[in-house]
Formats: C-alpha cells, structure tokens, sequence
C-alpha cells in the first residue's frame, strides 16, 4: 500500500511541481552553475543508487555527511533550499523509481560505516531509504549513528499508512531542521 502511495505522489509532486522545479534549476544555475546534485547513497538491502537532490553547497565541497560538511559551504540560495526542505523535491524521482520512499530511514553515504553497522545490526537496510521520517521530523541526524538507527528501526517496526501521513504532513508544515552542518570548519 505505501508503495502505492509513493508512487501516486512522486508522480504528481513531478508532474505538478515541474513549473516550480524548472525555476529551481534556473536559479541554481546562477547560484552555482550546476543545479542538480547527485550522489552516491546505501539503498535498500545496501544496493547503491544516485540520490538527486538540488545543489546547496558549492561545487568543490567536499562529499560528506552533511553534518562534517562546514556552513560555509552553503551558499545563499542553497541555505533557502535547505530551510525550506526544497533542495529534496528531485528525490520524487528516486522514489518513482523504486529507489528510495517518501517515509524511511535517510540514506547514508557508503563512508559512513558506524551507521551502516548500527543500521545493519537493526534490520533498517532491508527497507527503502527516505526523504522523511521519524528520525527527520524530530531533528535526529547522522552525527549520532546508534540513536538514528534506533530511531530508524523503531519507525519501520510502526510503520502504517496514519504514520506514513504523519510524517509527511509534519515535514511540509516545517517540523524538524533538517541535516544538520557544521557552524565552522
């Protein structure tokens, strides 16, 4: 059933969104010069995909977990982004296509061993990773792998349709911060 929802709604959040992320493009061409940032990230069952996901940090940052990565990297426009939660709408595309889901844990970068062992240990990479979740709407990151992955686990054990609207609709309406980054290098 979730991944009928995940379907229905990365569909239309693309098709109905395309205006908004057109104007997003543009702007993070100005901005950075190359708008779509794309990186490699642990999926389900520890397979690799490339998570999309709109530039906020400058070109030669760094590839990181967000919370290594210095505030200085972030440009103008990408700290809009981040604070808005908008630099995430190109994932609608990894969960069209099967690689990710709206609710899950997020997916870490393959680098980021103490969380994939915790992960791992818990079962969460058996499911899908996310754009949202528990861990997310209650400002829990990557910089505390065991109380993320405990977190992560705790949301699949309860997972259910409620919940999965649950923590959409707290994303958009603003709660939880975010990945967190570094206030100085």
């Amino acid at each position: 059933m979730i991944r009928f929802f995940d379907l229905v709604f990365s569909l239309s959040g693309l098709v109905l969104g395309f205006p908004v992320l057109l104007l997003l493009t543009v702007i993070g061409l100005f901005d950075t010069g190359s708008p779509i940032f794309r990186q490699e990230r642990v999926g389900r069952n520890r397979s690799p995909f490339i998570l999309v996901k709109f530039r906020t940090m400058k070109k030669d940052t760094a590839s990181v977990a967000s919370h290594l990565a210095s505030a200085q990297a972030i440009t103008p426009f990408g700290k809009f982004l981040r604070r808005t939660k908008l630099d995430e709408l190109p994932q609608l595309w990894n969960v069209l296509k099967g690689e990710m889901s709206l609710v899950g844990p997020r997916p870490c970068l393959f680098n980021q061993e103490e969380l994939i062992a915790e992960r791992e240990q818990r079962g969460v990479l058996q499911a899908r990773p996310g754009i949202t979740g528990l861990a997310q709407v209650n400002d829990i990151d990557m910089s505390t792998p065991r109380l993320l992955a405990e977190t992560d686990a705790r949301m699949l054990a309860e997972l259910s349709v409620f919940s999965y609207f649950r923590y959409i609709l707290q994303t958009v309406t603003g709660k939880g911060a975010g990945d967190r980054v570094k206030d100085s290098q």
